[in-house]
């Protein structure tokens, strides 16, 4: 399918955009000014698809990426909720990696440490398929309770425990009666557009209990910004936040914020918080204020420019010689990269480690997604890696498979 896209990242002007709605979701503040656009994507990237032809007929829509000028949040101002479909057929997991799963255990133990987080009540939020719930709560003889729509009770992680259960539905104030000691949300608040509504439910939950320890994990924009990092632009991420927009958000929703710092290789944000105990803390160095923020963006025009250029003409030179390319790592990442740059014919197929995936199609672009071992019998000259944190990985599966090829792993132009 080839995907009509109009960005605008170079040169564009920031402006305010009359046929979107423009309040900040984060602190109510009017006209939000727009920076980027892309005017068909698909509505989902990471829904299993079974069948090719629904894969490239799959519903799109708008990216329309504002700034709120007074707090520094980021939104896809084009973002419409129905549109999502959260369900079991929703695959998000990393947890097949081993660098993946070492992160979360590293996290894991250094939460439980900080926090002396042993024999607490752990609530997750958007737990996904439960393997960090399963994981804190048997690191830290915790229990615990998970809420995800996404949440497949035959691929239950803490093996039937009674210490974990979990509920297939979306948070919000039907689950207020639920008390724990840790409130957990890691890779969900960027899903949520009503940040700031989200935020208050869960701190109206939380009621008079002071001491209850909230913990966040999202991507950080910022260095999607300082590298034009088009590829961590999708439509299921209609929120964006840097260091200080998520810090101003949670201080606006009623929280102390107690840790603020980033974690997998600086690629995601990690927040901890408490309710308001009646004095708020000075920002912390990392906070950026929101003229710096404004810089970034202004670079992100040039960059995110220079970046589709750079890796559309290495693609289109490489097919042209011949060489047959496939990309490693079939998440956002993936679908945004390519129909971004609309690189169809030239990817050969998209290899996934995720045995759920295989067989499976990417949505627009429809690329089969295929196991590392097929590789064996068709071997790549170059694989594109979607997220350079897996290179050392990778490599060592293609030498077990005996797979020689060169590995691209896709970074701003300017390091690339």
């Amino acid at each position: 399918m080839n995907l009509h896209t109009q960005s605008l990242p170079v040169g564009v002007s920031l402006e305010t955009q009359a046929d979107v709605p423009c309040v900040c979701p984060s602190c109510g503040a009017p006209n939000m000014v727009v920076f980027y656009r892309v005017e068909s994507v698909p509505v989902h990237s990471c829904l299993l698809i079974s069948d090719r032809n629904q894969a490239m007929t799959f519903p799109t829509g708008r990216l329309c990426l504002g700034l709120c000028e007074a707090c520094g949040f980021i939104c896809n101002l084009s973002f419409d909720p129905r549109a999502q479909h959260y369900s079991a057929q929703y695959e998000e997991t990393q947890g097949f990696s081993p660098r993946f799963r070492a992160f979360a255990e590293g996290l894991c133990g250094r939460l439980i440490d900080d926090y002396d987080i042993r024999g607490k009540r752990i609530l997750e939020i958007g737990c996904g398929k439960g393997e960090f719930l399963a994981q804190i709560c048997a690191m830290g003889d915790n229990t615990g309770i998970g809420i995800d729509p996404a949440y497949v009770p035959e691929r239950d992680p803490s093996g039937r425990a009674s210490s974990v259960t979990f509920i297939r539905d979306f948070y919000s104030e039907r689950y207020a009666h639920l008390e724990a000691d840790v409130i957990c949300c890691r890779h969900t608040l960027e899903h949520i557009g009503q940040t700031l509504r989200f935020l208050r439910t869960i701190r109206e939950a939380i009621g008079k209990r002071e001491r209850t320890l909230t913990i966040f994990e999202v991507p950080d924009t910022l260095r999607i910004l300082r590298e034009g990092a088009f590829w961590d632009v999708y439509y299921e991420h209609c929120s964006y936040f840097t260091p200080g927009s998520l810090a101003r958000l949670f201080r606006a929703a009623g929280f102390d914020v107690d840790q603020l710092y980033f974690d997998f290789d600086d690629q995601y944000i990690v927040l901890t918080a408490y309710p308001v105990s009646g004095t708020q803390p000075c920002p912390f160095s990392l906070e950026e204020d929101v003229s710096s923020l404004k810089d970034a963006i202004a670079g992100f025009a040039q960059t995110c420019g220079s970046s589709m250029t750079y890796w559309r003409d290495t693609v289109t030179r490489a097919f042209g010689e011949g060489r047959k390319i496939v990309l490693w790592g079939s998440g956002s990442k993936a679908v945004a990269f390519l129909t971004t740059l609309e690189l169809n014919g030239a990817i050969a197929c998209v290899v996934d480690i995720n045995p759920y995936k295989h067989g499976r199609f990417l949505p627009c672009s429809g690329h089969e997604i295929v196991s590392p071992e097929s590789l064996i019998l068709h071997p790549p000259d170059q694989i594109i890696v979607m997220n350079p944190v897996y290179c050392d990985e990778i490599r060592q599966d293609l030498s077990q498979l005996g797979v020689r090829a060169e590995l691209l792993p896709v970074t701003s132009c300017l390091s690339a």
